[in-house]
């Protein structure tokens, strides 16, 4: 029963070769609002996964672990299509969950599934701006529609907003499980440590290169329909709730 379990969670907190289901399964939606949901649901049914298990997984997967959050990393380092690059770095911060319900940083399932849920929700933005991206522009590839900082000011600045949470910078849920994880991690496996952070440091290359081929260059040509004010402040407020939460969590992880 236990080795169901454990296969059930290498599926949905996604470990190499598993993890190409879900990629797969995502590369092949076209839909944002299914997209979005299964962002939000895929990882809760891997802490689910976990929950029924009882028991902290061993060692050895663990390094599986931050191997496929490695992998991933990489990956996103290359890929040029933003709806690509989202289900890679969801991969790559899914996998990192295995070592948080190791190490006893969730103690209890639902604190497991809060840090799911602050991962993901960068990542179900980035989802709906894929969908508006490619309605605009026809692709959502860094380096084909450059320079949306002039087309597109209030689009390309929930962008930026957008794929900082999800590298996981300062303030964010993704920023405080992280550094719970590495800090919990460095006693007892100074080399996973080591590679958390290395892993850290990737997502933050990446994140920069995409944004570098979204937001910088020459300005479209063609007139292009940016998002509402009202659309944009109500996002921006969706960013301010997010730093809160990630604020609010962080007493409960370090």
């Amino acid at each position: 029963m236990s080795s169901l379990g454990y296969l059930a969670a290498a599926v949905f907190l996604p470990l190499f070769p598993f993890s190409m289901l879900f990629n797969r399964l995502f590369a092949r939606l076209d839909n944002a609002a299914a997209r979005m949901g299964l962002l939000l649901l895929w990882p809760q049914l891997g802490v689910l996964a976990l929950g029924t298990l009882g028991e902290r997984p061993p060692a050895w997967m663990l390094r599986w672990a931050v191997a496929t959050a490695a992998l991933y990393a990489l990956r996103s380092v290359a890929v040029r299509d933003l709806g690509l690059w989202t289900g890679y770095m969801a991969t790559s911060a899914w996998a990192l969950l295995w070592l948080a319900a190791a190490f006893g940083i969730a103690a209890a399932d639902w604190v497991l599934a809060l840090q799911a849920a602050g991962l993901s929700l960068p990542f179900v933005l980035l989802a709906w701006l894929v969908g508006r991206i490619e309605t605009e522009l026809g692709a959502a590839y860094a380096g084909v529609g450059g320079g949306l900082a002039e087309t597109l000011p209030r689009l390309s600045g929930i962008l930026v907003l957008a794929i900082l949470a999800a590298v996981a910078s300062p303030l964010v849920p993704g920023f405080f499980a992280l550094l719970a994880t590495t800090v919990h991690a460095l006693p007892v496996m100074p080399g996973v440590a080591t590679l958390i952070l290395t892993i850290w440091l990737l997502w933050a290359w990446s994140g920069a290169r995409t944004l570098r081929g979204f937001i910088v260059g020459p300005a479209c040509a063609e007139p292009k329909r940016d998002l509402g004010i009202t659309a944009t402040g109500l996002l921006g407020l969706a960013f301010v709730v997010l730093v809160l939460a990630g604020i609010s969590i962080s007493g409960v992880l370090i």
